[in-house]
């Protein structure tokens, strides 16, 4: 299996979390704001240390497996985990926290 399949697949769970807290709770503009700044900040920081790590080779990737794309050292598939998790927490949060009323 591919590192891309494997992403994928690993995507599909915090997408759908995102996609029912976005019809079940309609969360405002600072909800997908602060999400959104979350994702890049969580992206930036994998991005410098997984390049960090390749260049001192602490571990290697299978090339054959991977697309070809890379943002510094490190693989474009690479950063759909912390993706997941910048999409994945928030959207629990909303779905698991009781409504307000009012």
């Amino acid at each position: 299996m591919s590192y891309a399949a494997l992403a994928g697949l690993f995507l599909l769970a915090p997408l759908l979390a995102l996609v029912l807290a976005a019809m079940l709770r309609r969360p405002d503009r600072r909800w997908w704001a602060s999400t959104a700044v979350t994702v890049l900040a969580l992206v930036a920081l994998t991005i410098g240390v997984d390049s960090l790590m390749i260049a001192v080779d602490l571990f290697r990737f299978a090339e054959e497996d991977l697309l070809g794309i890379r943002i510094g050292l490190a693989p474009v598939e690479d950063l759909a985990w912390p993706v997941a998790a910048g999409v994945l927490l928030p959207s629990l949060w909303l779905l698991l926290t009781p409504k307000e009323e009012g």
